[in-house]
């Protein structure tokens, strides 16, 4: 996925303009940003679902609005927050659903799809979830169902919005630690949204800041998170600091509170 001098907004509101990275496979980019910055707006743009104001976003060097919409999910694929949902589908169902690009029209799911779907439960550890309906599992669980179905639709790049909203500590854990792994182990290129500057020291191989209108980065996190852009982002202070961990030590940011 590359973003070439991407200007982002609603009818003739900039949200933000002058936006340019690239991320490659197998490696993971977290985008930071207060709420109202432009996070969602952006992401909307890169998946193609609203145009860009100026700029464009180009995938597997192709312009996206050139792309059929199945050509894109073929692509592309989207995380968003979990969700309880209305229905209570079987999670191995819904994670079929993310063979949809790669049917015919009106086409159900086949022998390979079924096959595809099964794999993708069984990378992520949550094959003995595939008959549990996804009303009743877990927002941790429910937030892995959602990536495996982004892995059964094989596209080589994924955009997750905030995967560890509203997760407990421990969910956070598994579904992080499941993020860095779809890059290192899967070799796919992940762009994460997240609240968390502490999550993208933790798994991202480059950081991105978005506010007042202007992206700062892509940058190593640790060059990224610092007291006084936190300050300047969010108008709070915070800690950037090192600590020992098993097998060495790790930045951790917190905010300081008075």
């Amino acid at each position: 996925m590359q973003a070439e001098a991407l200007a982002v907004g609603h009818g003739r509101r900039v949200v933000a303009r002058d936006i340019g990275f690239a991320l490659e496979e197998g490696r993971v980019l977290a985008l930071l940003g207060p709420n109202g910055g432009g996070k969602t707006t952006l992401l909307r743009t890169l998946l193609g679902l609203i145009a860009p104001l100026a700029g464009e976003v180009r995938l597997s060097g192709t312009p996206v609005a050139r792309l059929a919409r199945r050509e894109v999910a073929r692509l592309l694929a989207y995380v968003p927050q979990a969700s309880p949902g209305g229905f209570a589908y079987p999670a191995r169902e819904v994670v079929a659903m993310g063979r949809a690009a790669r049917l015919p029209l009106l086409a159900g799911p086949g022998a390979r799809d079924r096959a595809a779907a099964e794999a993708a439960l069984d990378r992520l550890g949550i094959a003995h979830l595939a008959d549990r309906p996804v009303t009743e599992l877990s927002g941790g669980e429910r937030q892995l169902v959602l990536i495996a179905r982004a892995l059964a639709q094989e596209a080589r790049c994924l955009v997750m919005d905030e995967p560890t909203a509203s997760l407990d500590f421990g969910n956070q854990a598994l579904v992080l630690r499941q993020v860095r792994a779809l890059a290192t182990r899967d070799g796919l290129a992940v762009l994460m949204t997240t609240h968390h500057p502490d999550h993208a020291l933790l798994v991202a191989d480059a950081a991105m800041l978005l506010h007042g209108g202007r992206l700062e980065g892509p940058m190593a996190p640790a060059v990224l998170v610092t007291p006084d852009r936190l300050r300047a982002a969010y108008g709070v202070e915070a800690v950037v600091a090192e600590v020992p961990v098993p097998g060495g030590t790790r930045l951790v940011c917190a905010p300081v509170v008075t």
